[in-house]
């Protein structure tokens, strides 16, 4: 393990993220769920400006937050049902202004450059130890879980008359997603943990027939979009977060292709 070059592991990471997170954000977009991704990814701070007081992991910490924020979005919603998207936006908020105002209660400073864009050549085995223990759990739920994920995808009103419980289904998946961002935050930063999720799962979704195509093609999109991403911050020596995020952006830009899943 010591004879490996200095951007290996990093590379290896960037590569298991663009992967991980392009298959999380295909579930979360068939399931109507990926503002919830943005919620959990900002939702951090709170976590990260206690567990640092009290000098504990901040991994720790923004897990707890960031899905005590997804939670509370999720109760939120089955009250308000029609403005899902306004009810997530306004948990978000509350969770930035939560953070913003522990860190000034507990003279606390986090590095914000460092939270929205990470550093991804600090990457270490701890980091790729994190990422594997979320894909391991990412993939026992989403096998075991399949069929009522394709259902309640494609129609949830029809899921729940069936007896389908979409609503823990939906709260196992957004503990899921909570240890995808927070595994991946700390390395690759908020921007493009978000820009991961988002973009390589729509590019696959027009081309898929079924859930598990699309999960596999965003999958090779998202760790081939990294591969890229890096790729180009060596040879331009530039740092590889922001250079991901732009390629994520460009993909978007392609031209629109094949059929969405139904």
């Amino acid at each position: 393990m010591e004879d490996l070059p200095w951007w290996a592991l990093p590379l290896i990471f960037a590569i298991l993220e663009g992967a991980l997170c392009s298959t999380v954000g295909t579930v979360l977009l068939t399931q109507r769920r990926i503002l919830q991704a943005n919620l959990i990814a900002h939702g951090v701070l709170p976590g990260l400006a206690i567990a640092i007081a009290l000098q504990l992991d901040p991994a720790l910490g923004g897990w707890l937050s960031g899905l005590a924020a997804a939670l509370l979005a999720e109760r939120l919603i089955r009250s308000h049902s029609q403005q899902q998207e306004a009810v997530i936006n306004t948990v978000l908020a509350g969770a930035l202004a939560t953070g913003v105002l522990l860190l000034a209660l507990l003279e606390q400073r986090v590095e914000l450059e460092s939270l929205l864009f990470g550093d991804l050549l600090t990457a270490g085995w701890r980091d790729l130890i994190q990422t594997l223990v979320a894909a391991g759990v990412s993939l026992v739920f989403i096998t075991t879980q399949y069929r009522p994920l394709v259902f309640s995808g494609v129609d949830p009103e029809g899921a729940e008359s069936a007896g389908l419980r979409v609503s823990r289904l939906r709260t196992v998946l957004a503990v899921v997603t909570t240890l995808v961002v927070v595994s991946a935050i700390a390395a690759v930063g908020i921007i493009l943990v978000i820009a991961l999720l988002c973009a390589p799962a729509v590019l696959a979704l027009q081309w898929a027939t079924s859930l598990s195509g699309a999960m596999v093609r965003a999958s090779v999109i998202g760790a081939s979009c990294s591969l890229a991403g890096f790729g180009l911050a060596l040879m331009l020596d530039l740092p590889p977060g922001p250079l991901i995020g732009w390629l994520c952006l460009l993909l978007l830009l392609l031209p629109k292709t094949g059929h969405r899943l139904n």
